[in-house]
């Protein structure tokens, strides 16, 4: 990839690899795992398919991103993240928690993306809060499911696990930031109606206690 700034500095050349259009949202999808062509075009809504396409040779190119041939009887190709690639899961994370501070609420037509919020609940884990048994959590926003399994401390995100979750939280994107962020108590969202619990309560306020994303009173702005 040509380098585009003409400066010494890490920054500028991290820019040069990753600071084109859409490119930091592609590997933000692939670190929650390798994906299909189509499945990287459902979740990165909006993007133009030519684009798509040359933001993954580009990444090719300069080795963050390679392609995997599916076993059979699957078969097909998908995009992964090289070890390089996925050195950029914790500065992806730390500017995403930056750019939240700042973010507000979504607004009508905004797409919420399960790859995004799949991230960022890995990074917003509050390990100390997670003591007891394994509990499998299933978090529905605008119907997209994304189970959550925690066991000893430890997190898994997106999980495929087939068991049965112990609670199932539904609602809408702007609900569910304001009770990531401490804004709104799980509590006075279920009596409102603004947010559907299946299974026990308790688990639901643990739920959210074991993540918590920066609220937008943080900025310095």
């Amino acid at each position: 990839m040509t380098r585009g700034y003409g400066q010494f500095c890490g920054l500028a050349r991290a820019l040069d690899l990753v600071g084109g259009r859409w490119a930091l949202l592609v590997v933000r999808d692939l670190l929650t795992g390798p994906k299909r062509f189509t499945e990287l075009q459902e979740g990165l809504h909006g993007i133009p398919t030519n684009v798509l396409t040359s933001r993954l040779r580009e990444l090719e190119e300069v080795g963050i991103v390679e392609r995997r041939v599916r076993a059979h009887p699957a078969g097909g190709v998908d995009y992964a993240l090289t070890e390089y690639g996925l050195e950029l899961e914790e500065p992806v994370l730390q500017l995403g928690f930056w750019g939240a501070k700042a973010l507000g609420p979504p607004e009508k037509g905004d797409y919420v993306s399960t790859d995004s919020l799949a991230l960022a609940l890995r990074g917003a884990f509050r390990s100390e809060k997670a003591r007891g048994p394994q509990r499998l959590y299933e978090v529905r926003v605008d119907g997209k499911p994304l189970r959550i399994a925690v066991k000893s401390g430890q997190v898994t995100v997106p999980s495929s696990s087939p068991k049965e979750p112990n609670v199932v939280v539904e609602t809408g994107p702007e609900v569910m930031s304001q009770l990531l962020t401490g804004a709104l108590d799980v509590d006075d969202a279920i009596a409102s109606g603004r947010v559907s619990v299946d299974g026990d309560r308790a688990e639901a306020r643990r739920l959210f206690e074991m993540f918590r994303f920066p609220s937008p009173e943080d900025a310095r702005v």
